[in-house]
């Protein structure tokens, strides 16, 4: 399977006053993981003098979306209910001190204008170039450069159509829930079978990240999705970086910001 082309390159063009942004993904938010939230909730609370001057999010926050309403709806509201609630405020308070960028992940693409708005966030399309400190960062969630993973990449096709997210969002809150619900199992499952090792998982096609780097006209690509975190020479003077995905029940604990600054990129680990 090949990589769909881009034709062009969203880009998102920093001020000049930034002097920091921070990149994380796959946090997979969820109220059964009480320990992740409240670390990322304590990231969001620091005091102004260390946070970054914006924060860009690629993919995944969610560990499911099913869509807007959730943070609406008021008839009979379970605990995710108000648990998508909380994250949605905590998400409000940190955006009026800095900008959230939020790109979609593969669990959290049905967050729409109205999702975005209630937690204060500005959607990035995937991929986006961050123009920043005189240079060029592709952005990426990542999924859609794992070719080999092919069951998902039809998968990810059929979801992402417009018609498909109509009909799936038509449907009722709970009928919705319980889609997700089963989705999840097949997932949980999937992983299971390879002794939920994100190495034996697929990942991404080295060419086609190149592809795209020569064609952003960037030396580095940044992403998340595989759970793999490293940085990958991939010659030619590009380079892959992969940002770590969130587990503080894990151990050991998992959660880390990625730093960009004037003196380059920098991982900066969270301790729970």
């Amino acid at each position: 399977m090949t990589v769909q082309p881009v034709d062009r390159f969203a880009e998102c063009i920093a001020p000049a006053n930034w002097q920091a942004v921070d990149v994380i993904s796959d946090l997979h938010l969820q109220a059964g993981e009480p320990e992740t939230f409240e670390a990322w909730a304590a990231y969001l609370r620091r005091p102004a003098h260390e946070r970054a001057d914006a924060l860009f999010i690629l993919g995944d926050l969610f560990e499911v979306w099913v869509g807007d309403d959730v943070l609406s709806t008021h008839t009979s509201p379970s605990a995710d209910h108000a648990f998508w609630r909380a994250c949605a405020e905590a998400l409000q308070a940190y955006s009026a001190h800095a900008p959230v960028y939020f790109m979609p992940g593969n669990r959290d693409f049905l967050l729409g204008p109205a999702g975005l708005d209630a937690c204060g966030m500005q959607g990035l399309s995937d991929p986006t170039v961050l123009v920043f400190l005189d240079q060029r960062w592709l952005l990426s969630h990542g999924d859609a450069l794992c070719l080999a993973d092919t069951d998902y990449m039809r998968f990810r096709a059929q979801v992402r159509e417009p018609a498909w997210q109509h009909r799936f969002l038509a449907q009722p809150l709970a009928q919705r829930e319980a889609i997700a619900r089963e989705l999840r199992a097949q997932s949980e499952a999937r992983k299971r079978s390879t002794g939920n090792d994100p190495s034996l998982w697929a990942d991404v096609d080295t060419q086609a990240a190149k592809a795209w780097l020569r064609h952003a006209e960037a030396h580095t690509l940044i992403h998340g999705h595989t759970h793999r975190p490293a940085t990958h020479d991939l010659g030619d003077g590009l380079q892959r970086v992969v940002l770590s995905d969130w587990e503080l029940s894990a151990r050991p604990a998992r959660a880390e910001v990625l730093r960009l600054d004037a003196k380059g990129l920098h991982r900066r680990p969270l301790r729970p």
